[in-house]
């Protein structure tokens, strides 16, 4: 497993930046990226279950499931994935499955002078990080256009 790495410095507070991210409709806007319909289910509470959604063709729910591993106010999310989401249904156990969990996927939010730095980590299988770069680039662009309305 490879661990991705993104930074982007949005001219917002990080109070701002951490409320526009994981707020429920601020977070669909900027995850399109990811998937046009992507939500999640839960909440963002250190040892909370929380589940990263979206429907697959079929109007079926597929994704990730995972549990907040550490949640330090306005400063740092870690996410411990540790199943996927097919047909609605939690997969722990598939060869697919095990070939991503555990992973990790951290949020550091750094502030200066009223400007933030967001930085993500994110554990992920070699043949999927240029796609993910590529996706994460695109998003933290669009969370910045968010937080600097």
């Amino acid at each position: 497993m490879q661990t991705l790495h993104c930074t982007i410095l949005i001219n917002a507070d990080k109070k701002k930046v951490w409320n526009t991210m994981l707020n429920e409709n601020t977070y669909r806007e900027w995850t399109k990226e990811f998937h046009a319909d992507s939500s999640y289910e839960g909440n963002w509470n250190k040892d909370s279950e929380i589940r990263f959604i979206a429907p697959d063709q079929n109007g079926k729910r597929q994704g990730i499931f995972s549990r907040i591993k550490e949640n330090i106010l306005y400063q740092f999310i870690s996410i411990e994935h540790l199943g996927l989401i097919v047909n609605g249904e939690v997969d722990t156990v598939s060869e697919e499955a095990k070939k991503w969990m555990p992973s990790f996927e951290n949020y550091t939010f750094t502030e200066n002078n009223g400007e933030t730095e967001l930085t993500i980590e994110m554990q992920v299988e070699e043949e999927y990080k240029s796609m993910f770069e590529a996706m994460w680039k695109k998003a933290l662009t669009a969370l910045k256009l968010l937080c600097e309305k």
